[in-house]
């Protein structure tokens, strides 16, 4: 993406000092904003790299959600002030009306932001992500049955209950459970991925402890009237096919593909197919192309 325009800067939403990027920033063109996922270990580098692609379609922002990544922002760091500040973005970027989208913790915000702000959405993209806290339990199961690594029960209890004591414990952990996501485990690029992550413990303490135990936003989706496109890949163990169906089932105007190859990242593990899939969604349900 050399050849694309990228503008950077510092913006102050809702009291906290957010890093963005905005990608393809050509006024004629429509916006869409993207929210990484991971909660306290994500950062603007994930849907950079997913979204960023369709700068030529649209300005894609990109940014550090309050307490993650570089950004700063005080609690709460619940779904709500991730939503609003989703909003404040659209504002700060003179949009009526949004794209909206987002993988795993990021789908969940998506769906925060859709169904409490939904005349300012066009379509949604979801990628391995749920309606409720289903998938928290099941996960638990799923990692049971797999025979990858042999893990460390009281870290992982710590990890998805939000009892991470500080950054360095939370990369410690990560580091645990990061070989259960790709469909074809390659240690050697998990590695990598592990020393290039952002660590935030007290955002990531807070989905565990204040947001996923109230979270369930499946009476909400029927009344979604965006177009939204749902992906998975088919061997997710965190966010399954399953919570994906659920989503599908629910909201009318819906699309689901599964991602055969793919564990909880088929943007990455089948990126020309799912580039592909999301230009044919956006073509057929908004007419961008």
């Amino acid at each position: 993406m050399s050849h694309v325009e990228v503008t950077t800067q510092w913006v102050t939403i809702n009291g906290a000092d957010l890093y963005v990027e905005v990608l393809g920033a050509a006024k004629e063109k429509p916006v869409l904003i993207a929210h990484h996922g991971g909660g306290g270990i994500g950062s603007y580098h994930e849907p950079k790299a997913t979204f960023g692609p369709l700068a030529d379609l649209f300005q894609v922002v990109v940014f550090d959600a309050r307490g993650c990544g570089i950004s700063k922002g005080d609690a709460p760091y619940s779904h709500k002030a991730w939503a609003d500040d989703v909003e404040g973005l659209r504002k700060w970027m003179g949009a009526e009306q949004i794209v909206i989208a987002g993988g795993s913790y990021g789908g969940i915000v998506a769906l925060e932001y859709t169904v409490a702000y939904p005349n300012r959405v066009s379509a949604m993209i979801l990628r391995d992500t749920t309606a409720d806290k289903s998938n928290f339990e099941t996960l638990v199961e799923n990692a049971r049955k797999q025979d990858r690594v042999e893990l460390n029960w009281e870290n992982f209890d710590r990890y998805w209950s939000g009892q991470v004591r500080d950054d360095a414990d939370l990369k410690s952990l990560w580091a645990e459970l990061i070989p259960l996501y790709d469909f074809n485990y390659d240690p050697v690029a998990s590695a990598k991925a592990v020393e290039a992550g952002f660590y935030r413990h007290e955002s990531h303490n807070w989905c565990f402890v204040h947001n996923v135990p109230n979270y369930d936003l499946k009476p909400l989706l029927p009344e979604v009237k965006a177009p939204t496109l749902v992906t998975v890949g088919r061997t997710d163990w965190v966010t399954p096919v399953a919570s994906s169906q659920v989503i599908a089932d629910l909201i009318p105007n819906s699309k689901l593909v599964i991602f055969e190859k793919s564990g909880h990242s088929p943007q990455r593990e089948e990126a020309e197919l799912f580039q592909k899939t999301m230009r044919d969604f956006l073509a057929d349900s908004i007419g961008v192309k």
